[in-house]
């Protein structure tokens, strides 16, 4: 077995972490900024895993993974790089997999250019990421649907341009009981709500989406009626796997950094590195990065090889976001007092850390799938 990188996938992760302080956190932005976004898109973070034909880049899973590690290691902001995450994975991706040809053709060479932001309307107030307990309701009428409810926590909600959502078409329909849908801003009867107030990944805006009546015309139907529950679960797939890459290269930054402070930092005498509770945290902040990483690369190869990659998905998602969240705590440990000034970041990582084990499926949700996909 081969672990390691083709020298193609190695100069592109070298090209892309070298240009991500394009994309460093900018404490003087206020609020999103297109310009910033499209200089995302210019990195092929918008566009990674759509064929080039519709303004991709063509990577597969892996090599978009590597993309956003390498993103994430070179500097770029992580707010900003879990908004385009949240863009490609939870939107794009569905809409490329299975909107109408005409539609693809319309919507994607701007979505992958940065021309439009894509917005994922899955949570509600009452529900997570349960697709069999919307109550958003969508009603059939001549030519298309009525949708009617309200999401909560939609990540570029506030900026987006379209909205990739989901809704009840058949309550008595169990699995086959909802539908996805892709709805212009612009929609009669759309509101998208002021952006909350977040303690983290402050870039990515997040709000709340109404739906009054908003007509979704035939051709905005993301597969078939009642195929809500594959067309999300086909998205989480790339989402629980490629956007935590993101915090692959975030524990490599601050690794790093901690490697460094405990070099440099003396107490009681000694170099913070020569105590042996330093050293045996830096060596567990080590040991979990780098068994996060082969349980994600091993996610991702199932995706590229066409295998049903549901375990090792969730084994990925688990095992990075509790460990992106375990290594900032950590980390905040090396850097005693000063992990709680602004000045050394450590406090940053530590709130962006934070949402990972919450946002697609919490860690309670992937250890579910895990026990099922053991057979019991």
């Amino acid at each position: 077995m081969d672990f390691s990188l083709s020298a193609r996938q190695k100069e592109r992760y070298a090209r892309t972490k070298a240009a991500a302080h394009e994309l460093a956190a900018d404490s003087t932005a206020v609020g999103f900024r297109r310009d910033r976004w499209r200089r995302t898109a210019g990195l092929g973070l918008l566009g990674a895993a759509v064929p080039e034909e519709h303004g991709g880049t063509g990577l597969g899973a892996l090599d978009t993974a590597l993309l956003y590690e390498a993103a994430s290691e070179g500097g770029a902001d992580t707010g900003l790089l879990f908004a385009a995450a949240a863009h490609l994975f939870a939107c794009v991706r569905p809409v490329l997999e299975f909107a109408l040809p005409e539609t693809r053709k319309a919507l994607l060479p701007a979505l992958c250019s940065g021309e439009l932001v894509a917005g994922n309307a899955m949570t509600e107030p009452e529900s997570g990421s349960d697709v069999s307990r919307l109550t958003t309701r969508a009603t059939r009428v001549e030519g298309g649907y009525l949708l009617d409810g309200v999401k909560s926590f939609v990540s570029n909600g506030p900026v987006a341009d379209l909205y990739v959502t989901y809704a009840t078409t058949d309550p008595a329909g169990g699995y086959f009981g909802s539908t996805a849908f892709a709805v212009d801003r612009g929609s009669p009867g759309l509101a998208a709500g002021p952006p909350l107030a977040k303690s983290g990944l402050a870039t990515c805006q997040a709000g709340e989406v109404v739906f009054t009546r908003c007509f979704v015309p035939d051709e905005r139907v993301l597969g078939s009626p009642g195929q809500g529950q594959l067309v999300f679960q086909t998205s989480m797939r790339w989402e629980r796997s490629c956007l935590f890459a993101i915090y692959l290269g975030r524990q490599e930054r601050v690794i790093r950094r901690c490697v460094q402070h405990a070099r440099e930092r003396r107490q009681f005498g000694k170099r913070l590195a020569d105590l042996q509770p330093v050293a045996d945290r830096l060596a567990d902040m080590k040991l979990r990065l780098e068994s996060g990483r082969l349980l994600l690369y091993r996610a991702c190869t199932e995706i590229d090889g066409g295998q049903d990659p549901s375990l090792w998905v969730a084994m990925a998602k688990l095992a990075v976001s509790e460990a992106a969240v375990a290594t900032a705590l950590d980390a905040g440990r090396i850097f005693g007092g000063r992990a709680f000034l602004t000045e050394y970041g450590i406090e940053e990582e530590m709130r962006d850390a934070l949402p990972a084990t919450t946002f697609s499926g919490t860690s309670d949700i992937q250890r579910q799938l895990i026990a099922r996909g053991m057979g019991l």
